[in-house]
């Protein structure tokens, strides 16, 4: 997508001005990040359509597919943007590897939703070489000790064992890391927060003057954000309680009592999730999405990761999956026989 001239200027420097979060306190209150006050003044200079409320119109169905990967690669290191070769060479290369991962050799039995990954994937605008702005290694933070403990224990628990199947001798309540999106209770890549992933990436936004909701393709997830000011409520969910509020024409939603771990990152976060997401409309075709993840339990200090998410004209369909799903009951079944074999 070719950006105005303007908006592209203001889209590079949101890719290297990094957010600077003091502390690393759950529920510590952040200032905004001088990108998101960048890609807001071009919003105003850009007359793009507002709500009766006079609040940017941000509603509509937009899509983050890309390739740009959230961490860089080792491979990568100290490379902070692509040169415009640069990045469709490695879009290309990403490409080849998803046709692989459609196609498995002949001795590999059965894939899954070989038409449904979404082709064509690009290198974010930015051509940075990261989704993470900040730290500006554009790797995530080291994790605590806490964490590093947790993740040793369930690799030692699940050795040997695929990533949709259940830990040994485990039930419902113990599908390993990938569990809730085997339980069709949350996307992976709907999070919150939203990650990109290889297919079902579009998120719909709608928007009153007393409330906006971010309905998710993925599980199809729906959370509904006040913004009447009231406090946070104290019932744990799923995907948090959130509570959303404009700074200038950048909207910031704030979301806090997550039930346990989303399905982000493979389920690394915990309850103590202090999510909060910016989203401002840059021009006509672009959001910038961006998220800062505060979780004490996990990393040692916060961090933020942007993407541009396209304008997507078509309608979000139905994703069939739900929980109680026939496919977890032969999930359980062939864990159960496998088990039953290798005691044998």
């Amino acid at each position: 997508m070719q950006w105005p001239r303007l908006t592209q200027q203001v889209v590079t420097l949101s890719g290297i001005v990094v957010l600077v979060v003091a502390g690393s306190v759950a529920g510590q209150a952040q200032a905004p990040a001088p990108s998101a006050k960048k890609a807001a003044a071009a919003v105003k200079k850009a007359k793009l359509p507002r709500t009766v409320d006079g609040q940017p119109d941000l509603q509509g169905v937009w899509n983050y597919a890309t390739v740009t990967p959230l961490e860089r690669p080792d491979a990568l290191r100290g490379k902070d943007v692509f040169s415009e070769d640069e990045a469709e060479e490695y879009a290309r290369q990403e490409a080849d590897k998803a046709d692989h991962d459609k196609n498995p050799p002949a001795d590999i039995v059965g894939n899954y939703n070989e038409f449904w990954y979404d082709a064509d994937k690009k290198v974010v605008g930015t051509r940075r070489t990261s989704l993470i702005v900040d730290p500006p290694d554009g790797r995530l933070p080291p994790q605590t000790e806490q964490a590093k403990q947790r993740e040793a224990a369930i690799t030692a628990a699940r050795r040997g064992v695929g990533r949709h199947e259940p830990t040994p001798g485990g039930f419902v309540e113990d599908l390993g890391p990938g569990g809730l999106q085997v339980r069709c209770i949350l996307g992976f890549n709907s999070g919150p927060p939203m990650t990109p992933a290889a297919y079902n990436q579009n998120v719909q936004i709608f928007q009153t003057r007393d409330y906006v909701v971010i309905l998710n393709e993925m599980i199809h997830s729906a959370r509904i954000v006040p913004m009447d000011g009231r406090p946070h409520g104290k019932l744990p969910q799923w995907v948090g309680d959130s509570r959303g509020r404009w700074e200038g024409d950048t909207l910031v939603v704030e979301t806090v009592n997550f039930k346990r771990e989303t399905a982000f990152l493979n389920g690394r976060t915990t309850s103590k999730l202090h999510l909060t997401e910016r989203f401002t409309r840059v021009d006509p075709d672009t959001l910038l999405y961006q998220f800062t993840v505060n979780d004490p339990n996990v990393w040692t200090r916060p961090w933020t990761a942007e993407i541009a998410m396209s304008r997507n004209e078509e309608r979000i369909y139905e994703y069939a999956c739900h929980e109680g799903n026939h496919g977890l009951v032969g999930i359980l079944g062939g864990a159960r026989a496998k088990e039953s074999s290798a005691a044998k």
